[in-house]
């Protein structure tokens, strides 16, 4: 083979090594919404594509590939929010919509890996955070600014909601769960519109405020 040929193939196969590496992320992520963290690697491979070797490839062992999944999962949420953000027509709407989506992306489910799995001090789950954090807080503020939602309510108190309406029950199917989330969260939304027609106990949660409880309590 040539020096042509060889450089001809790298990029082939570089962009083979990005599809599994994709195709596992998947897999991943689906398998450990209907079984949780300890989903059986095999299986995740199987539902992949690939073998058991290709996968060890990417993701050394389970923590790793845990690791890459929270990290797809976040990129995900800060992406569609920002481009929700940047289609809406008013902030409110691109709220909603951010909120419906949370349960395509499976986030209730995926929660207790970033809380369990994750190293509250690596640096790129940090900077994903971060992002989301950003993103988030600015769908509150321009929502709150527009006159559309109530002016008690904080970034924490929506994520709070999002994690824990679209969480699956204990010992039910996530699947079969997702059907009746989105009618309790419009009620939800429903409820957090302006003018608000009650008064809220105590303060509205920040960020700050989540992961102090969830330093504390292991939760996410």
């Amino acid at each position: 083979m040539t020096d042509v040929d060889v450089r001809r193939c790298a990029p082939r196969l570089r962009a083979d090594a990005t599809r599994n590496r994709e195709r596992i992320i998947a897999a991943a992520q689906e398998a450990f919404v209907e079984h949780g963290a300890d989903a059986p690697l095999d299986e995740i491979a199987r539902r992949a594509g690939i073998g058991n070797a290709t996968l060890y490839r990417h993701f050394p062992d389970r923590r790793e590939l845990i690791h890459g999944v929270v990290l797809a999962l976040l990129d995900q949420v800060v992406a569609g929010a920002e481009t929700m953000m940047a289609d809406a027509p008013d902030a409110f709407t691109a709220l909603e919509r951010f909120v419906h989506e949370t349960v395509d992306w499976k986030i209730g489910a995926l929660c207790p890996l970033l809380s369990e799995w994750m190293d509250p001090n690596d640096p790129a789950t940090a900077s994903a955070r971060n992002r989301l954090d950003d993103v988030v807080e600015d769908m509150i503020e321009q929502s709150q600014a527009e006159g559309h939602l109530r002016t008690d309510v904080g970034a924490g108190d929506l994520m709070v909601i999002v994690s824990q309406i679209t969480r699956p029950l204990p010992d039910t199917n996530p699947l079969d769960h997702a059907r009746f989330v989105h009618r309790h969260l419009q009620l939800v939304l429903d409820g957090m519109r302006a003018p608000q027609r009650s008064v809220l106990p105590g303060s509205p949660a920040t960020f700050d405020d989540l992961r102090r409880s969830c330093a504390t309590h292991s939760s996410c």
